[in-house]
């Protein structure tokens, strides 16, 4: 059946404009105002609304398989389409490790049958993402979106230097998660004021930002395609930038809470506790800064659930880790957009367009317009509500946005022109 988007305005990286959307048979079927629609199309009313190409996040958290208690391949999905996304990436820190084409098909099988959404796989960087021995890049590099050993990064430098190499030979990319465990001493929150104060072990800033400065500087030697993962200090932001500038190739990633937050909105939770850790006011306004010229690429949740009773023991306990998908563009709207702080067609480009170009997903024009797949999100901006993690379709429930005021709601979400998420009446 068609479905007739009506009277929405439409938002994208080049502007906003007031048109109605034909849904026909999975695709954008026609775009322009007062569409004329064939009896029988279901015509959802979408004035006063917006209009986006579905978000795309490249950096989330499913749990399956091997960890079905924290996150399912079908409940991650629903929390997707709840909060507008119609593809993510999904990493491979999950058991059996998918290090291998026998391991990701385990992974796929689970996908095709369970996901509502796109789910695209990750594979390891590393067997078992024990930084010890490469994974088959060639063989793999059909089956998944690129390679990480997310939640820990490649230690040794001749280890990266390897995989940087067979991945510049196959034309894949090597995702980074930058952390070196010498710096880290048992730390689990940011090193500054809040640490100091309440006597909490702190990771510091370097144990990020250098492990980036190796990277890039191996980037460049071996001409790989890199991505960095979940950036949050001003020294990586920095580095990236220049290194842009110098013509490596490079993307990246922040995530909402930190753009959003900073150290001194930590609480004695462990719904605060996510690595890396939310850094210092400096830290949060430099990735603003560097989300507003480019050198941040894309906005991705790090949606990483667990159980309850793994986050309910404190800033020194918990798990590392909360959940996004469901809050991402809410929290973005309220905190960022209407303080005149980052324009809606940024944020918007940077949940879209950005990272699909970064990690190569489609064409970077292939949103609102004819002929384009009809995976799109309706967002009602005028919605005043309040974040609460009874209403998530995830398993995890462990957000820093709790009893957080929001404004906007996602009221619709179609994948390939089908309903996956929808609070809006036709």
């Amino acid at each position: 059946m068609d479905i007739l988007l009506k009277g929405g305005t439409l938002i994208d990286a080049a502007g906003r404009r007031r048109a109605d959307i034909l849904v026909r048979d999975g695709r954008i079927a026609a775009i322009g105002p007062d569409l004329v629609f064939a009896s029988g199309a279901e015509v959802i009313d979408c004035s006063g609304r917006l209009v986006s190409e579905g978000f795309t996040d490249i950096h989330v958290h499913f749990r399956e398989p091997g960890q079905g208690y924290k996150e399912t391949i079908r409940t991650g999905s629903l929390a997707a389409a709840h909060g507008g996304y119609t593809t993510v990436c999904a990493m491979p820190n999950l058991n059996p490790v998918p290090d291998s084409a026998e391991t990701l098909a385990l992974e796929q099988e689970i996908i095709d049958r369970d996901a509502c959404i796109r789910v695209l796989p990750y594979a390891a960087i590393t067997r078992g993402r024990r930084g010890e021995q490469l994974v088959d890049f060639a063989a793999l590099k059909g089956r998944c979106c690129a390679f990480s050993d997310d939640g820990s990064g490649v230690q040794r430098e001749e280890m990266m230097r390897s995989a940087m190499q067979a991945a510049a030979r196959e034309d894949v990319i090597i995702a980074a998660h930058c952390e070196d465990n010498t710096l880290l001493h048992g730390g689990y929150i940011h090193d500054g004021r809040y640490a100091a104060a309440h006597g909490h072990k702190g990771i510091c800033s370097e144990s990020e930002w250098g492990q980036i400065a190796r990277d890039l500087r191996l980037a460049e030697e071996t001409g790989c395609r890199y991505h960095v993962c979940h950036i949050s200090c001003a020294e990586s932001v920095e580095l990236i930038r220049a290194a842009k500038a110098r013509g490596v190739r490079v993307t990246c990633e922040t995530g909402p809470h930190y753009l959003a937050l900073c150290e001194d909105d930590l609480q004695e939770d462990g719904r605060f506790k996510m690595n890396p850790p939310l850094r210092r006011a400096e830290d949060r306004q430099a990735l603003i800064e560097g989300l507003l010229d480019g050198t941040i690429d894309a906005i991705a949740t790090d949606h990483a659930p667990h159980s309850a009773e793994e986050k309910s023991r404190g800033l020194a306990g918990s798990a590392m880790g909360i959940v996004g998908l469901e809050t991402a563009f809410p929290v973005l709207y309220t905190d960022l957009v209407l303080p005149g702080i980052v324009s809606l067609e940024r944020v918007i480009e940077a949940l879209t367009s950005g990272p699909r170009t970064a990690f190569r997903l489609g064409s970077p024009a292939a949103g609102l317009q004819p002929g384009a797949p009809a995976d799109l999100t309706v967002i009602d901006p005028d919605a005043a509500w309040t974040v609460d993690p009874a209403d998530f379709r995830s398993m995890g429930k462990a957000t820093p946005f709790a009893g957080k005021p929001v404004r906007s709601r996602i009221v619709l979400t179609l994948k390939d022109g089908v309903p996956v998420w929808q609070s809006i009446q036709s």
